[in-house]
């Protein structure tokens, strides 16, 4: 289906149901599995250390693929790369499933997740397609809503599966669903249109940048890692991370400088140029850059600095993504009534205000204390988000919109993986058990989401 602006009601229901389930399984598997480690090291013969990679596999997969494919998708199309990607996820799902021993699992989810870069690196591109211009930022927002709801339901997704069923059961379901988007989409998702003259459709990337753009990733996340952002990082792992991050770095900068002057680069290096681009970009990177670090840090702070139960810490985190349930629609209709860095900068604030609260608590803080603190953090997020995203996608040409969704992916995968890095390093200076090193990291997050409302504040000045 070819459309000029948008598509028809009943059309852009079934396309934006395709695009929300398909999105909800790609990112609720970036999660899902973590809290099933144990069990799936322990039947399969595994180290904790080696099991660990069933998910940085899938991960590592996701952040290395997601700006090659999103060029293929401006250059073939991108319902083809989404169904492409919706196809190999669920194929995959069905290796995971009848995986027999720990490196079977773990290729079987580097594969699930070259799966989830095909959805995720295009599905913010289709919804540009999808909604009529005067309506972006209704389905921006219904997109932003999804993925924030689903980076924080694995956890509990997982635990409802496992108290009934083994850990393969956590895979049985994108089975079905995943056939079930491609029955949804094929007829309505959208085709490219076709190119002109004026614009063609983009040169394919050179293999070399195609390869130096997964090195430079996976270097960088391999460091990441080693430096603890998942199971700590002590003596030679530190050295071994920082070599791998310098590395990766200055792989990137050879990289970089390949894609300079080309006209169409895999690293959008054109839309950088762009200032309510590279504004924005900014803005998500120092955001989720917060997020991560109050997420990975809260749990710290509740359990082992104020002695709440696990259930109780579980209850009163889940106020901030409430907030963001409530809010991120709210934010959706302000779009084009308001300037975008405007509520951003107000949302972000927000959040600023909710951490620096947060890590200032009373020594004996009540619930009430604590959840009106999530309140705030999370509904400054949930008005941030969707205006920002709304941003990135319409500061971009319609003809690299799909570089456009694949750098949204990307800014939020690196701003989570810095939060991470930076947390492991806080936590190996101050530890963890005893509350001081959480109450830092939400300080350092407060002073990150402040960072990103004034790079938000900085987009007013611009048209957009």
């Amino acid at each position: 289906m070819l459309v000029s602006d948008g598509l028809p009601p009943p059309a852009r229901t079934h396309a934006m149901a395709a695009i929300i389930l398909g999105l909800v399984l790609a990112v609720l598997d970036g999660t899902i599995v973590n809290l099933a480690l144990p069990g799936i090291a322990r039947d399969l013969n595994a180290t904790a250390a080696q099991a660990v990679w069933v998910v940085n596999g899938y991960q590592l997969a996701t952040l290395a693929l997601l700006l090659p494919l999103a060029t293929l998708g401006d250059r073939i199309g991108y319902r083809r790369v989404y169904f492409a990607g919706v196809a190999v996820f669920t194929a995959a799902s069905l290796a995971c499933l009848l995986s027999g021993s720990l490196w079977a699992l773990a290729l079987a989810r580097v594969v699930q997740g070259m799966g989830a870069a095909g959805i995720m690196s295009v599905n913010t591109a289709l919804v540009r397609q999808i909604y009529p211009k005067a309506m972006l930022g209704r389905g921006v927002a219904i997109n932003s809503l999804t993925v924030a709801g689903a980076s924080v339901a694995g956890p509990t997704v997982a635990a409802a599966i496992l108290s009934v069923a083994p850990w393969p059961a956590l895979f049985v379901l994108n089975i079905p669903l995943g056939l079930l988007v491609i029955f949804l989409g094929y007829r309505v998702l959208p085709h490219n249109p076709a190119p002109t003259p004026e614009h063609p459709a983009p040169a394919a990337p050179a293999p070399l940048d195609v390869l130096l753009n997964i090195a430079m990733f996976s270097l960088v996340f391999l460091g990441a890692d080693l430096l603890g952002a998942r199971h700590g990082a002590a003596g030679g792992s530190l050295a071994q991370g920082l070599g791998l991050l310098g590395a990766g770095l200055l792989l990137g900068a050879f990289y970089l400088r390949r894609q300079w002057h080309q006209p169409a680069p895999l690293m959008p290096i054109d839309l950088l140029r762009i200032p309510l681009f590279r504004l924005s970009i900014g803005t998500s990177v120092c955001a989720f850059a917060a997020q991560m670090l109050a997420f990975i840090a809260l749990p710290f702070l509740l359990l082992d600095g104020l002695g709440r139960s696990h259930l109780a810490a579980g209850l009163l985190i889940t106020a901030w993504p409430l907030a963001i349930v409530v809010v991120a629609p709210i934010a959706g209709r302000l779009i084009g009534r308001f300037h975008n860095g405007l509520l951003g900068g107000i949302g972000l604030a927000l959040m600023a205000l909710g951490l620096g609260l947060l890590a200032a608590l009373p020594a004996v803080p009540s619930d009430a204390d604590i959840v009106w603190r999530m309140l705030l953090c999370g509904a400054g997020f949930g008005l941030f988000q969707s205006p920002n995203n709304h941003t990135i996608v319409t500061s971009a040409p319609p003809r690299r919109s799909g570089a456009a969704s694949g750098m949204l992916g990307t800014a939020r995968l690196t701003g989570q993986t810095l939060g991470a890095v930076l947390l492991a390093g806080i936590f190996s200076l101050l530890g963890a058990q005893d509350g001081r090193g959480a109450v830092v990291a939400l300080t350092l997050a407060a002073g990150f989401a402040a960072a990103a409302g004034l790079l938000s504040l900085l987009r007013v000045r611009h048209a957009g």
